[in-house]
């Protein structure tokens, strides 16, 4: 199936419906939503996967796997960085964006069923990690991208990352708000992370080569509303024909013939943020062709040797799809949650620096 358009108020339920049912039929009995059926999960991809729960309307499933996220949570807040069946594995690190995005998936969920005993249940498990996370903010505002067994903070921060908890803290500040907390101590530190990443490029990429020859870092800060308006346009314009392939995808670096359904669904929502609504229907049109008969969608296409790879159908790749298609579609309550800020306006007017 190629180029299927989808429009406002017409969600496409039973071409989706397989989809969700991929999702349904890995998550494991404990609630942990693995990439694959005996591969490995981690927090961050298992939240992206339990949204497409949620906008499936598999709330049982989708609460599952937040009280996986529960019983795993360290006490200190955080998680490790993947998970083998009910065993931690690669505990040489903790990654703070994957952390955070506990706060985004709960905020996700309560605007979707308006459950106020689920935000209530889940709150306390979002404030943990965010605090925690927030104890690796930088003097300077960017947030370190990893924290050490020990406890020690890797001394280096990634425009994703930091962008993915930006928009994480404001699901916070959210969740907060509506519970009747006093959240003003993270919106401190949400608008000085978004200082940071519109005005102080400096800050990242400071022991390794620059990321810009990723797509992430040319969309994400318009995905996480660090950069909106006019300024995102702008930004969208610069690097489209360098990253986009046409009736193809969105490349995941600059250089390789590949490209990834989860960049391409990530990128059609910051084309959404953007204005750009006629390029963000255009792209995911295109992604249908990467469907498989069992409702998963493959990683990603090398289009250089037309072949799919790797063969692998991620669960977070379909939850990528279902937020793509909430938003185009405005399907559920919770279609624009990437697609605009619910904090206090802020000064969005200069664009992020793009150059190191």
């Amino acid at each position: 199936m190629k180029n299927l358009l989808l429009t406002k108020g017409f969600f496409p339920e039973q071409l989706l419906r397989p989809t969700i049912n991929y999702i349904l039929q890995t998550q494991l009995p404990n609630g942990c939503i693995p990439w694959f059926a005996d591969g490995k999960a981690d927090p961050w991809d298992h939240i992206e996967a339990a949204m497409g729960l949620t906008i499936g309307g598999e709330y049982a499933a989708a609460q599952r796997a937040y009280q996986w996220l529960v019983q795993e949570q360290l006490p200190d807040g955080s998680w490790w960085a993947n998970y083998l069946g009910d065993e931690a594995v690669d505990k040489n690190h903790r990654e703070t964006n994957f952390i955070a995005y506990i706060a985004t998936g709960v905020w996700h969920y309560f605007l979707i069923t308006q459950d106020v005993k689920f935000l209530l249940d889940y709150f306390p498990a979002a404030q943990k990690a965010i605090d925690f996370v927030l104890r690796y903010q930088a003097p300077t505002g960017e947030i370190y991208w990893a924290v050490a067994e020990d406890g020690s903070a890797k001394k280096d921060a990634l425009v994703t990352a930091s962008s993915s908890i930006y928009k994480s803290l404001e699901c916070a500040i959210l969740c907060a708000e509506q519970l009747g907390f006093n959240a003003n101590h993270w919106r401190s530190a949400h608008q000085q992370l978004g200082t940071t990443l519109r005005h102080h490029s400096e800050c990242f990429d400071r022991t390794w080569e620059p990321k810009t020859r990723f797509s992430m870092d040319w969309f994400y800060p318009i995905l996480t509303g660090v950069v909106d308006g006019k300024a995102a346009q702008q930004r969208i314009d610069e690097k489209w024909k360098t990253f986009v392939e046409p009736n193809i995808g969105c490349r995941c670096v600059s250089d390789e013939p590949w490209v990834t359904v989860a960049e391409s669904c990530e990128l059609t929502l910051a084309l959404l943020a953007a204005g750009e609504h006629a390029k963000a229907v255009n792209l995911f049109s295109w992604l249908f062709q990467f469907k498989d008969e069992d409702g998963g969608y493959w990683t990603g296409y090398n289009f250089r040797d037309d072949v799919i790879w790797p063969r692998e159908k991620t669960t977070w790749t379909a939850g990528a799809i279902l937020l793509a298609a909430d938003a185009i579609t405005q399907h559920t309550a919770a279609a624009n949650i990437f697609l605009q800020s619910a904090l206090s306006p802020m000064a969005y007017a200069e664009p992020l620096t793009t150059e190191h």
